[in-house]
């Protein structure tokens, strides 16, 4: 009873709040109305845009109100661009129209309604008291116990009534959040305008890693085997002559080929770190904090496996991340934070460091950020001056 009588003021409240949104409402529309009549005299074509843009500010509210009410975000449908052709203007226009008609009478009637059912009640009560009668608010005059009988029963049936107001503010958030959401066609078409973005940054971010490959083998690795070569055709060409001179450019030979072994080790971990197969995620993790210069915490809170291609992409996140830190932060330690579900991995990254990260700053942040979003993962970034800088990074697994 305490939870649905607290569900029932939290009603009467939004209702009430209503009411009186309901009459700014009023005032916009009136104020839109002006603008258009201005419109063929020249007056209101610049203005329409200026008062499209600020009729959003109510709107918005009352976004925000139908969001907490239903416990479900509403998110903005506005785009960038001219407010007049933007088809989120229209649909506030209609939401603006619908509840000042409605809003204000329906507010009126949560906040009178109650009030009047305790009048007739009270009145049950008082009325031998004065010679007359008392008048009720139902508007019959109750001048005997049968009367004030009546009254007492219709004022609890009044206030009963207040039951109802839950479903009758979410009727009105309903339409709020039908009228005020983006329109499923667009919602649709901004989508595939952000898949389209995140394909276009996987693939350009793909053949920057195969060019760096290409370059890394070609000007370390091949150099290096082709100088090995080299040297042992000279070895064996001065074997007869100069076994010395040979036996020297044979150990420089071996010498090239175990950096050129060396550097091939380090292109196929930049490829797919062997120690993701081995030891997973975590244990890779936690390899990239031991070998990092800024002494590391590692957290990790799921344990599941993730498909190969994820746990790549959040092991080059950390390691991109932990070089930000050393090189950038000035910070004397970091967290490393690995949870999620079976379907979500959550990635937070934190330091201690003066804060300041800027993702145009050629920091790498554009980077992770493109990685994230090529699986269509999300990038939080908090890093006020001062810090701490606080890098999250969200990425789906499911297939």
């Amino acid at each position: 009873m305490i939870t649905r009588l607290r569900s029932c003021w939290s009603a009467i409240r939004y209702l009430a709040v209503g009411a009186a949104s309901s009459m700014l409402a009023w005032f916009v529309l009136v104020g839109m109305l002006f603008v258009l009549l201005m419109c063929p005299f020249g007056v209101g074509i610049p203005a329409l845009p200026i008062a499209l843009q600020l009729i959003r500010r109510p709107v918005n509210f009352e976004r925000r109100r139908a969001a907490r009410l239903l416990d479900e975000p509403i998110p903005e449908p506005y785009r960038s661009g001219n407010p007049v052709t933007d088809p989120a203007s229209r649909r506030d226009l209609g939401w603006l129209v619908f509840h000042g008609a409605t809003g204000f009478v329906v507010g009126i009637f949560a906040i009178a309604l109650p009030l009047g059912g305790l009048r007739q009640i009270v009145t049950a009560f008082i009325w031998p008291a004065f010679p007359g009668g008392v008048e009720s608010s139902l508007g019959f005059v109750v001048t005997s116990w049968p009367l004030a009988a009546l009254s007492a029963i219709t004022g609890a049936g009044m206030i009963a009534l207040i039951f109802l107001y839950p479903r009758v503010a979410r009727w009105q958030a309903s339409i709020a959040r039908r009228l005020l959401a983006p329109a499923p066609g667009v919602v649709l078409t901004d989508r595939v305008v952000e898949l389209a973005a995140s394909r276009a940054a996987a693939l350009e971010a793909h053949g920057a890693e195969l060019r760096r490959l290409e370059r890394d083998l070609h000007d370390g690795t091949q150099a290096r085997i082709a100088a090995v070569v080299l040297q042992l055709g000279i070895a064996d060409s001065l074997f007869d002559k100069d076994p010395r001179r040979a036996r020297e450019l044979l150990g420089k030979a071996q010498d090239t080929a175990t950096g050129a072994l060396a550097e091939l080790r380090t292109v196929v971990r930049s490829i797919h770190p062997p120690l993701l197969t081995d030891r997973g995620l975590d244990g890779a993790v936690t390899a990239l904090a031991d070998r990092c210069p800024v002494p590391c915490t590692v957290d990790v809170r799921s344990h599941s496996r993730r498909p190969a291609a994820v746990e790549a992409a959040a092991y080059f996140v950390v390691a991109e991340m932990l070089a930000n830190i050393t090189k950038h932060s000035g910070a004397e330690h970091a967290w490393i934070t690995l949870d999620g579900t079976a379907d979500t991995l959550l990635i937070e990254i934190r330091d201690d460091g003066h804060g300041g990260a800027d993702e145009t700053g050629g920091s790498g942040l554009s980077g992770i950020r493109k990685r994230a979003e090529a699986f269509d993962g999300t990038l939080k970034l908090s890093s006020p001056a001062g810090g701490p800088t606080v890098l999250k990074v969200e990425l789906p697994c499911g297939s």
